[in-house]
């Protein structure tokens, strides 16, 4: 999508107020003959919590460093409140960054520490003051103003770190991997406290990360890059898990089940692939082309699992019956506490992957390796994917 940066005589109000708070277009990155950045184009709205996610050396922090001044795109437009930024070094963007590193000063205090970067731009004593411990008093640090940093757990560093970034009120706050030094634990914790506390003070945010689970805790909205450094898929959490766009994505979020096979009917009101595991219902049409080759998507929590056949009553719609069940085996099985996870082995060959709450005590089903078994799924709970 071509945007077009502001005029230099300025646009009206309504222009300002409509237009995204920032927007990439067509940026890309090169090394040398290396594409780290490939052509990115995307919005974030204001007060957005935007996640960038994808794997290792996707070239997410080197999209955030073009965003904060540390690098400079080989082609492309950065336009933040419609103003194009590309050429601005870091100190002149109303942009600050946390690295993932933290990169506290160590011989100083956290109060000094947070009190850094105003003293940096000349402020007034008092203004400063005032800034720093009402933002100390914000990540709840105001008891450890006088402790150097190796005297914090890794938490309260984190949160140190943040605070700094904040207390310079920048319009676009930067996150890379902004919880990977925490444990697990503290990790999940963390998590919404850093979401309430940047909606508290107001600030656009992007983030990279190549934590599943902290992108859909966080953000308010995500941006799934492949390995070649492209924006596959925009959206909320709950849209990219439940209608992703690719199997690429299909597969990077979370689990699923991905089953190859061709389109036989496809009506305005279903659509019918046939696979070598069963034939598949779906309760949507595709507009596709008899025998187009596609894949059926299904995530291993839709999957019901019992010993029994299922009957039409446990179908969303009694149409379904004879489609989307398959018999075969428990290869293996894993207690996760909160769920049992089978990979049931199918006559095909096939592995499907079935994740079952654990909603009492005791299961009442006992199901064990060897045992065997249907696995059946609604057709609502189905996604076709073309590529």
């Amino acid at each position: 999508m071509a945007v077009r940066p502001a005029s230099a005589g300025g646009e009206g109000p309504a222009a300002l107020a409509a237009a995204p708070f920032l927007q990439l277009v067509a940026v890309v990155k090169q090394f040398g003959e290396t594409v780290a950045v490939d052509g990115v184009s995307l919005e974030v709205h204001r007060g957005d919590i935007f996640a960038l996610l994808g794997p290792s050396g996707c070239g997410k922090s080197t999209l955030l460093r073009m965003l904060g001044g540390f690098e400079a795109p080989s082609s492309g437009q950065i336009l933040l409140e419609g103003r194009d930024i590309v050429h601005l070094p870091p100190n002149e963007r109303p942009v600050n960054m946390m690295f993932q590193s933290y990169a506290l000063f160590p011989h100083l205090s956290v109060w000094d520490n947070v009190a850094f970067g105003l003293r940096r731009e000349r402020l007034a004593a008092d203004e400063i003051a005032d800034r720093v411990d009402k933002m100390l008093a914000m990540v709840q640090l105001q008891a450890y103003a006088k402790r150097k940093p190796h005297q914090l757990s890794g938490g309260q560093q984190q949160r140190v770190a943040l605070a700094r970034s904040l207390v310079k009120r920048p319009k676009l706050l930067l996150l890379d991997e902004p919880l990977g030094a925490l444990d697990k634990k503290l990790r999940e914790r963390t998590q919404l406290e850093v979401v309430e506390l940047i909606h508290q003070v107001g600030v656009t945010c992007v983030m990279v990360t190549h934590d599943q689970e902290e992108a859909m805790t966080m953000a308010s909205r995500i941006g799934i890059m492949s390995s070649k450094g492209q924006i596959l898929q925009v959206g909320r959490p709950g849209d990219i898990y439940e209608t992703p766009n690719c199997s690429y994505v299909a597969d990077f979020i979370g689990s699923v089940n991905l089953f190859k096979g061709r389109v036989t009917a496809d009506e305005p009101d279903h659509v019918i692939v046939d696979t070598p595991e069963c034939r598949h219902y779906i309760s949507h049409g595709i507009s596709g082309t008899p025998d187009m080759a596609v894949l059926v998507a299904v995530r291993p929590e839709k999957i019901g699992i019992q010993q029994a056949a299922p009957t039409a009553a446990d179908y969303d719609n009694p149409v379904e019956l004879g489609f989307n069940c398959a018999r075969g085996s428990i290869h293996d099985l894993a207690y996760l506490g909160s769920q049992t996870v089978y990979h049931v082995a199918l006559a095909c060959g096939s592995l499907v992957k079935v994740s079952r709450a654990n909603e009492a005590r005791h299961d009442a089903m006992h199901l064990a390796v060897g045992d065997a078994v249907h696995v059946w799924w609604w057709g609502s709970d189905l996604v076709v994917l073309t590529h």
